[in-house]
């Protein structure tokens, strides 16, 4: 990432979205943000996921890949939108939010990664390091760089990513899909005593 938060900012970002969370579970009203209050590094267009996890788990995760408003409201809405609509689990209720460790990963611009064959598209890939996007015609999915910490193969973590787009776990080997890649700016809350 060539222009990091830095702690300050970091700390804002975090604050912002536990407040989001607080507010918007416990339905109490979400004042619009001031922007005018935040450094402008946080004012800037920004693209961020953020990770709702309870005791290590995965609670919820919703983000988006291409930047459409400020850095600060887009970890607003997606802290909120990783609590109440992550298909994959119900609604975050009042009694889990103080539970809840918050993790947001801030994008870089995707970038189209060329390949000619699926053994080319393994090679190509860096564990660790970049997140990847899949689209075949109207599907799409990604996977964070964090989850190569749970599926370090490549080969494996291809699979996984095809089935999230709801296609067949083979289908990278011999079908060329556009594939894109991007990295992430990671930090979290520090871990919060009961």
């Amino acid at each position: 990432m060539a222009d990091p938060l830095n702690d300050e900012e970091k700390r804002i970002l975090l604050e912002l979205a536990r407040q989001e969370l607080i507010r918007g579970i416990c339905g109490e009203p979400i004042p619009p943000l001031n922007l005018t209050q935040l450094p402008a590094t946080l004012r800037q267009p920004g693209a961020t996921f953020v990770t709702l996890t309870h005791t290590g788990e995965l609670r919820g995760c919703v983000g988006t890949l291409e930047a459409y408003q400020s850095l600060a409201e887009d970890v607003c809405e997606h802290a909120l939108a990783a609590a109440t609509q992550d298909y994959r689990f119900p609604p975050v209720s009042p009694h889990e939010v103080p539970e809840l460790e918050i993790e947001i990963s801030r994008l870089t611009p995707p970038q189209p990664l060329e390949y000619t064959d699926g053994m080319e598209l393994v090679e190509r890939l860096r564990p660790h390091i970049d997140g990847v996007i899949l689209r075949d015609g109207m599907r799409r999915a990604t996977f964070l760089p964090q989850v190569w910490e749970k599926l370090p193969d490549p080969a494996v973590f291809l699979e996984h990513l095809c089935m999230k787009m709801g296609a067949s776990a083979d289908l990278w080997r011999y079908k060329k899909m556009k594939v894109f890649t991007y990295q992430v700016e990671e930090f979290k809350e520090e871990i919060r005593s009961a």
